[in-house]
């Protein structure tokens, strides 16, 4: 992080000097209950508007309210922004904002020496101490001498700033957060009027409650603008040159599915159904399209997740553009339906927001653990395409993918997202209308076929030559009626047939189909002709490349290349592997890319591997990739 600093700017009572910083890693801890979330969203916010390029990681208890002031029950949310092009969260904060001891203690390892931390007092009490393991006071013992230690009784400011208004002390005390994130918007120079609006639509209908938000988050500024232990103020300048011309907006990896399951719809010209159980982290999206009926979205919030699904299917056999959203546990649930949309050969997108696991495992954390699952999870040979976002606003891009794919080929398609990317924002550049695919469907309108005594029907599995995709007839249209079901059909007629060598056939033929799928090359970032390649998936993108700028800065030579279609690989990966010595795989699993990798290059790729239901820091994935460079 470098810093330039100016002269001492004069703001109310007191001299302040403002230092430009060209990066800052901020962490806001607290209780589940105290609003970290909404406070990092707020600050994420208005420093979107303000222009600069910005990552985000929340991290939150799975527990709807867990025990308060536990190390369990700790919430955070981590905000990287910059001057220039940045790809991650940040590996450490540079100030953490700890509302109480657990979020201290849980937080404050993370920290490199000189960083600030503001710390609540009023919560330091004796008892709140001890739930934590705290003998003595980490404000007094010593123990935070290498860090800039901001001691502010932000409960007590807080009530004090509200005591005009109607409020019980309890309710006073729960706008805490927003002074926090008044002080930290004076510190940063961070836009106001987005959060003051903000907190008056929220609140609109409790008038009271959205002006006492205000008076604390105003509270907070004059704090930071009047007291002497804030004698510092930052400037972090807008990221001019990271950005391609147009208009931006800050959003999440689900929104920005979301945003793309409704793009391809409308590109498409088909209604967007959705059959959908909640479950963390993909709950989102359900919640997300429920507000665009406007746009021919229909959301059915099913009784579990195999209904969901199978209402899914039956709107793809309808005529819609059919999702069904999940999690690993759901898709294990969903497992035979989706080796009934395989034989049934219909468009039906299954959106994976992988989680920790097994079982119920983590649900707030992430994890990469399910690419196996897509491509093998059912039974007999059921190929299913996957395909694989590396970053949050990609997931718009990699949903229009997804959906090209399952309607040009008829074939349900996984795409694989997870909880990083789901609930990580960055910026993304809103497309012009005319960038967007075309992803019209022709449906079949009359027969296809001619029987030898000269009468034409219709065969529902009679392939397009090039795609080997089946016709999509609409129920209901005359003529193109035609059996539907599990049992292996005929080869062209669709009538059920226990034939060996008609399933032999049926059998390679879907799997022709995925592996003639059109998936473009892959592309390796190479520019010193470098002997060892890092290859990546899905959310490792960000801390991969963010490695090997740091790499490349001290010198190194590193090639990268990132996977978007898992299945089928791009038609030239076997050729990218062979150019380089070594071949490093980080995956945040137990190597299932590596071993696929292996299985069908016979490449002796290196498997890196985390299962910790955190992202990958860029300095710990630099040093493994230093190493995997000296051949160690």
């Amino acid at each position: 992080m470098s810093v330039e600093t100016t002269a001492p700017a004069v703001a109310g009572a007191v001299d302040k000097e403002v230092r430009r910083l060209d990066r800052v890693i901020i962490r806001f801890a607290g209780d589940s209950g105290d609003g970290m979330q909404l406070t990092g969203d707020r600050f994420t916010s208005e420093t979107a508007s303000f222009g600069n390029d910005l990552s985000t990681l929340p991290n939150f208890p799975a527990e709807i309210r867990a025990p308060a002031g536990t190390l369990p029950g700790v919430s955070s949310f981590q905000l990287h922004f910059a001057d220039h092009d940045i790809l991650t969260p940040g590996d450490a904060p540079n100030v953490l904002v700890a509302m109480n001891p657990a979020a201290l203690k849980a937080n404050v390892g993370d920290l490199p020496r000189g960083a600030e931390i503001i710390v609540n007092t009023d919560e330091f009490t004796k008892r709140a101490m001890q739930k934590v393991g705290y003998a003595a006071s980490p404000l007094e013992d010593g123990s935070l001498d290498g860090f800039h230690v901001h001691p502010v009784p932000l409960t007590t400011l807080t009530v004090e700033a509200l005591k005009e208004f109607d409020l019980t002390r309890k309710e006073a005390e729960r706008s805490k957060n927003m002074f926090a994130l008044g002080l930290l918007s004076w510190m940063y120079h961070r836009p106001t009027e987005g959060t003051e609006t903000f907190l008056r639509s929220k609140f609109a209908k409790k008038p009271d409650i959205a002006a006492a938000n205000i008076a604390a988050f105003r509270a907070g500024w004059n704090f930071g603008e009047t007291t002497e232990d804030f004698a510092v103020s930052y400037e972090v300048a807008p990221a001019a040159t990271a950005f391609p011309p147009g208009v931006y907006r800050n959003i999440s990896g689900n929104l920005a599915l979301s945003y793309g399951l409704v793009a391809a719809s409308r590109q498409a010209d088909l209604p967007l159904f959705l059959g959908s159980y909640p479950i963390t982290p993909a709950s989102d999206i359900l919640h997300e399209l429920s507000k665009h009926k406007n746009f021919g979205v229909r959301t059915f919030q099913a009784e579990d997740e195999i209904a969901g699904i199978g209402a899914a299917l039956g709107a793809a056999f309808g005529g819609s553009l059919a999702v069904t959203t999940t999690s690993g546990p759901g898709v294990a649930l969903k497992s035979e339906t989706i080796g009934l949309a395989v034989s049934l050969e219909l468009p039906l997108l299954v959106v994976d927001i992988q989680r920790g696991g097994p079982s119920t495992g983590l649900p707030t954390k992430t994890e990469q653990a399910d690419l196996l699952q897509a491509m093998y999870g059912r039974n007999g040979e059921a190929p299913v395409p996957v395909v694989a976002p590396r970053t949050p606003a990609d997931c718009f891009d990699a949903a229009l993918e997804a959906a090209r794919i399952a309607l040009t080929y008829r074939t349900p398609v996984f795409l694989l997202s997870d909880g990083y990317l789901a609930n990580g924002s960055e910026p993304w550049r809103i497309p012009e209308l005319q960038e967007l695919p075309d992803l019209t469907v022709r449906f079949a309108q009359g027969p296809n076929h001619t029987t030898e005594d000269g009468t034409e029907v219709f065969w529902p599995y009679k392939r397009d030559p090039h795609t080997l995709a089946r016709p999509w007839a609409i129920p209901g249209t005359p003529g193109l009626e035609h059996r539907i079901g599990g049992i292996e059909k005929q080869d062209g007629t669709g009538n059920i047939s226990y034939d060996p060598a008609n399933h032999d056939f049926m059998v390679r033929t879907r799997q022709a189909k995925i592996d003639g799928i059109d998936v473009p090359d892959l592309q390796a970032d190479d520019p010193d002709g470098a002997r060892t390649l890092v290859l990546g998936w899905g959310s490792t993108y960000g801390p991969i490349t963010a490695a090997v700028r740091r790499i490349r800065a001290q010198g190194g030579h590193i090639a990268q290349a990132h996977l978007r279609h898992l299945n089928p690989f791009p038609p030239n990966l076997g050729e990218v592997l062979t150019r380089y010595e070594r071949v490093v795989i980080p995956e945040m699993n137990l190597g299932q890319l590596a071993t696929l990798i292996r299985a069908e290059y016979l490449i002796d790729a290196l498997s890196y591997t985390q299962v910790n239901g955190m992202p990958f820091k860029a300095e710990q994935l630099a040093t493994a990739l230093e190493e995997a460079i000296d051949g160690h």
